[in-house]
């Protein structure tokens, strides 16, 4: 299955260089290519893409608010930053804004790819230095006095292995479970929080607190 792609970029050279990336490989067909999101929703409904591939800093409304705009009319489909801002505030804005993923322009094209691939598939995809400032602020942030939601202690784990940007994979390693166990888990802590993926669950977790405290 090949998933439709649109690239968001405003550098002329890596947005052609992007385009190259994923049309060599089999998985991915380039629908379009833009050096800027103005018209990110009309060009949704035009091109039905899969995934997006969202730069932050261009030219009109940036890739923040573009992705804002795309998740309320498209919430299924998959956003990922690529960029080279590293700095909390954006990190957490594209969170909260629905982006299904963060990873920095410096990440090596074979993973690139994997990352992409590990979206469509439903992880959430973070370079680790994201994922890292993801888990310390997140660690230094003051608990909630009651989770209002009924996790029990492993959804609680598993749901603060997905902050830290862990793979099902990793997060399957990590407990000592099935990778079907996990995904089963998922699906629970996604019906207590009412979101409908990892990259809303996170988002919620961000913001409530929901995890802190459990080792």
């Amino acid at each position: 299955m090949q998933y439709g792609v649109l690239i968001y970029e405003d550098n002329v050279k890596l947005r052609l260089s992007l385009a190259q990336l994923l049309a060599e490989d089999g998985a991915f067909t380039v629908a379009g290519a833009f050096n800027h999101c103005d018209n990110v929703v009309e060009e949704m409904i035009a091109l039905a893409p899969a995934l997006i591939v969202m730069d932050i800093d261009m030219p009109g409304i940036g890739g923040i608010k573009g992705v804002k705009q795309a998740k309320e009319i498209f919430p299924e489909v998959k956003i990922i930053m690529h960029t080279v801002f590293d700095d909390d505030s954006r990190i957490f804005e594209s969170i909260c804004a629905g982006a299904d993923g963060y990873l920095l322009k410096n990440i090596n094209p074979v993973k690139f790819i994997d990352e992409l691939k590990r979206v469509m598939e439903g992880d959430v995809a973070m370079s680790p230095f994201v994922a890292q400032k993801v888990f310390l602020h997140f660690r230094n942030l003051s608990p909630s006095a009651k989770d209002p939601y009924n996790l029990t202690n492993r959804e609680l784990e598993i749901l603060q292995l997905l902050v830290q940007g862990n793979s099902y994979k990793m997060i399957a390693d990590k407990c000592s479970i099935s990778l079907d166990t996990v995904k089963k888990h998922l699906q629970n802590i996604y019906g207590k929080l009412h979101v409908n993926c990892g990259t809303e669950a996170v988002a919620k977790a961000l913001k409530h607190k929901i995890v802190l405290g459990i080792s």
